[in-house]
C-alpha cells in the first residue's frame, strides 16, 4: 500500500431509483425528480488534537462535526458520498492521506460507520479510555486535522464508485499530493483537455472532474518547480527544501493559473498532502459556497445552515465566499480570502433559492415565502376570486413555505375583502343591520387549506417490470377522500418547479381528478423553465422540457414549420465560432408567443386522456423571481441569459440535439 494514501470503498445494494414518483429524502417530490450537482463540507482543525478532547470530551470532535455537516446537506447529494483525511506532520513510511467512498443508498452513514470500525476497536482495547490525541492519530486511518466530505447528485454518468468525489493525485511528494472535490459543471471540457495536451500530457480519459483535477495538479507541480528551484539556488538541501515549499505553497497563483480558462459554475474544494486547503468560487457566482473560522476550526459548506448547526454560530458570524475568490487555509492554520478570478456579474442559481437548499436558511425562507405571496393576484385571478368553493393544497414539501406565503397574501385579501363587506352592511341605505347568521357566515370564512396527496410508502414501483410500473407508480399516492367536493370545488396545488411535467401527466393529475373537483389549478412558484441548464442541474436536454415542446407545439400550429430549420441552419454554423461570439438563437422559438400562451399550451399537453377535470397552469412570472429573490439573479434556464459564453454554446447545441433525435446532453 502507498505510503501516503489508504483508500476503502464502500458499496451496497441500491434498489432501481423510480424516475417518476419518488421520495428525495424527505422532498415529496410532484414534479420529475430532478438534481443538483453536489455539497462540499470542509473542516481544518487549527488547534492540536489533544485540545479538542479535553474541551470537548472527545479525540473524535473533528470527525463528528464533519458527519454533522454532511448529514445537514444530505438534499445534496443522494447517489454517493466521500471523505478524505489529511494527516499533518506526519514522519516518513506513516500513512498522510485516507479517503474512502460509498454509492450506498445510506452513503453518509454507510460511510462513517466503516470509519467508527478502528475507532471502536481502538476504545475497546483500551477498556473504553480513548487515551491522547496524537497516538490515536498514528492508529486511526481517518483522525486528522483536515478533512473534506462531498455528497454526489450524478449530473451525468452512471452511479459507479469511481464517479464519486472525492478525487485524488497521488505523489510521494507531500506537496505535490492533491485531493479533490467540487460542485459543478464545466462547459468546455473539451477545450480544457486539449489545453492538457498542449501541456504536454497524456490524459487517460475526458471527464470534467479528472480534468480539472489534472489541470490544477499540473500548476501546483509548476509552483513547486518555482519554489525548488528558488531555495536551491539559495543552497537548501532537498529536505530543507520540502519544508520552506510547504511553508510557502502559493495556492492562490496555483488556483488562478488553474482556473483561468474554466467555463462554467463550480464550487472547488482541495486539500494538498502537507496541509494547506482551498475553497475556490467561479467568477459569476453560480455555485454557492460559505465559509467561517474561529481561533479554534476553520470550515467551509456548500450552505450557511450545515455551519450555524454544526458549530452554533449565529448567520451573521458565517461569510459567503465572493465570486471568483478563493477561501485559503494554510499548513499553519492562518486563513485568508483571496482574489483568484477577476468577478463578472454575479449570477448565483436561483434555482437553490427555490427548491435545492434547505430552507432553514433565514434568507431562503423568507424568500419563499415571497414566491407564494407573488402567486395570490393571479391565483385569485384564476378563480374569479371564489375562495369559498376552492381548497388548497401544495406537493413536495419543499414547497410548504411558499404555500404558506401564497395562503397568508391570500387571507390578507379576503380580510380586505371582508372589512368592505362591513362596512356596506354598516352604511346601508335602509338602515338595516346584518344578521348575526350573516356576520358569523361572514368572519368564519379563510381559505380552505387541506393535505390532499398522502405518500403510500408500502408501494415500491422498483420491483416491478417497466410495463407494469406505470400502474404501479399511479398509486405512489393516494389522497384525502371527502374534502372536496364533486363537480363544485376547485383543486389548487402548489409545486415548486415543473420541469418535465412526466410525473403530473402520468400520475398526480389523474389522482387528483379522483376526488373529482370542477377545475385542477397547478401553481408553480418557479417561472417557466425554457432553457438547458450547464452548470449543475440535471435538466441538459431542451427537448426534455415541457415548456420548450409547448413552444414547438405552438410554432407548428401558427404554420412556423421553417423557423425550426432555419435555426438549426444557423446554430451549426455558428458552432464553428469562438463561444464568446455565439448567441442564443433558441430564444427565437420563444419570441412569437406570450407566457400566458406557453403556459395555456402546457397546461394542454399534460392534460392526461379522461380525466374530467378542467386543467390549468400558472407559472411565477420572471419579474416576480427576481423580486423575490433579488441577490440571486441566474435565470438561464427560465430566460435564457447565460452568464458564460459555454452556456450559449451549450443550448444551440442542445437544439441541434433535439433536431437530429440525438437523446445525448450537449456538454462532456
Amino acid at each position: 500500500m502507498d505510503t501516503f494514501y489508504t483508500e476503502v470503498s464502500a458499496v451496497s445494494f441500491i434498489p432501481t431509483r423510480v424516475n417518476l414518483l419518488t421520495l428525495q429524502g424527505n422532498k415529496l417530490t410532484m414534479s420529475d425528480e430532478i438534481h443538483e450537482e453536489c455539497g462540499i463540507a470542509l473542516l481544518r482543525m487549527r488547534k492540536p488534537l489533544d485540545y479538542y478532547s479535553e474541551k470537548y470530551g472527545t479525540p473524535y470532535y473533528g470527525l463528528n462535526k464533519l458527519y454533522l455537516l454532511m448529514e445537514k446537506q444530505h438534499n445534496r447529494g443522494q447517489d454517493g458520498a466521500g471523505v478524505v483525511t489529511v494527516k499533518m506532520r506526519m514522519p516518513p513510511g506513516k500513512q498522510v492521506m485516507h479517503r474512502i467512498r460509498s454509492i450506498a443508498s445510506n452513503a453518509i452513514e454507510d460511510i462513517f460507520a466503516k470509519i467508527n470500525l478502528p475507532i471502536a476497536e481502538a476504545h475497546k482495547a483500551k477498556n473504553g479510555n480513548d487515551g491522547n490525541a496524537e497516538s490515536l492519530k498514528m492508529q486511526i486511518p481517518f483522525m486528522g486535522e483536515l478533512l473534506l466530505g462531498h455528497l454526489r447528485y450524478g449530473t451525468f454518468g452512471k452511479n459507479r464508485l469511481e464517479n464519486c468525489h472525492p478525487f485524488k493525485r497521488q505523489s510521494n511528494w507531500l506537496t505535490r499530493t492533491l485531493a479533490m472535490a467540487g460542485n459543478f459543471n464545466l462547459t468546455n471540457v473539451d477545450e480544457l483537455f486539449k489545453l492538457l495536451i498542449e501541456l504536454g500530457q497524456h490524459p487517460s480519459e475526458k471527464a470534467d472532474t479528472l480534468t480539472l483535477l489534472e489541470k490544477i495538479a499540473h500548476f501546483l507541480d509548476k509552483e513547486n518547480e518555482r519554489l525548488f528551484r528558488k531555495y536551491k539556488e539559495n543552497g537548501s538541501d532537498n529536505i530543507e527544501i520540502s519544508e520552506l515549499i510547504a511553508d510557502n505553497l502559493n495556492l492562490t497563483n496555483v488556483l488562478q493559473n488553474s482556473c483561468k480558462h474554466l467555463d462554467g459554475g463550480y464550487v472547488l474544494a482541495g486539500l494538498v498532502g502537507h496541509g494547506d486547503a482551498f475553497v475556490v468560487r467561479d467568477p459569476n457566482g453560480i455555485r454557492p459556497a460559505f465559509y467561517y473560522f474561529d481561533d479554534e476550526i476553520a470550515a467551509a459548506a456548500s450552505e450557511r445552515p450545515a455551519l450555524q448547526t454544526a458549530f452554533n454560530i449565529p448567520i451573521d458570524k458565517i461569510k459567503e465566499l465572493q465570486p471568483g475568490n478563493a477561501f485559503i487555509i494554510k499548513r499553519n492554520g492562518d486563513c485568508s480570502e483571496e482574489k483568484v478570478l477577476p468577478p463578472g456579474e454575479k449570477k448565483a442559481c436561483s434555482f437553490e433559492r427555490i427548491y435545492f437548499s434547505r430552507g432553514n436558511d433565514r434568507d431562503i425562507y423568507l424568500e419563499r415565502k415571497t414566491l407564494g405571496k407573488l402567486l395570490a393576484k393571479p391565483i385569485l385571478k384564476a378563480l374569479h376570486n371564489d375562495i369559498e368553493n376552492t381548497v388548497f393544497s401544495y406537493i413536495p414539501n419543499t414547497a410548504e413555505v411558499a404555500f404558506e406565503g401564497m395562503c397568508a397574501e391570500i387571507e390578507d385579501w379576503l380580510d380586505g375583502e371582508k372589512l368592505k363587506e362591513l362596512h356596506k352592511m354598516s352604511t346601508a341605505a335602509n338602515g338595516s343591520h346584518a344578521s348575526p347568521g350573516a356576520l358569523k357566515k361572514l368572519l368564519a370564512l379563510h381559505p380552505r387549506i387541506e393535505k390532499i396527496a398522502l405518500k403510500d410508502t408500502k408501494l415500491r414501483t422498483f420491483i416491478t417490470n417497466d410495463a407494469n410500473r406505470d400502474d404501479k407508480t399511479a398509486h405512489v399516492y393516494d389522497t384525502t377522500y371527502g374534502i372536496v367536493r364533486p363537480g363544485k370545488d376547485t383543486l389548487v396545488i402548489l409545486d415548486d418547479s415543473i420541469v418535465r411535467g412526466t410525473t403530473l401527466k402520468q400520475s398526480i393529475l389523474k389522482i387528483l381528478d379522483r376526488l373529482g373537483p370542477r377545475k385542477i389549478i397547478v401553481v408553480s412558484s418557479a417561472p417557466q423553465i425554457r432553457y438547458p441548464d450547464c452548470y449543475g442541474i440535471d435538466m441538459a436536454k431542451l427537448g426534455d422540457l415541457i415548456a420548450f415542446q409547448a413552444a414547438m407545439t405552438l410554432v407548428r400550429e401558427s404554420f412556423r414549420d421553417n423557423l425550426p430549420f432555419e435555426l438549426k441552419g444557423k446554430a451549426k454554423a455558428m458552432d464553428k465560432l469562438p463561444k464568446e461570439e455565439i448567441i442564443n438563437l433558441v430564444k427565437e422559438i420563444y419570441a412569437p408567443f406570450t407566457p400566458v400562451q406557453i403556459s395555456n399550451k402546457i397546461g394542454e399537453l399534460l392534460k392526461p386522456k379522461g380525466i374530467q377535470a378542467e386543467v390549468e397552469i400558472i407559472f411565477q412570472t420572471i419579474e416576480g423571481l427576481h423580486q423575490a429573490c433579488p441577490n440571486h439573479r441566474g435565470d438561464w434556464y427560465f430566460t435564457g441569459d447565460y452568464p458564460t459564453p459555454g452556456g450559449n454554446k451549450v443550448c444551440n447545441r442542445s437544439f441541434i440535439n433535439y433536431m437530429e433525435g440525438k437523446n445525448v446532453r450537449a456538454y462532456s
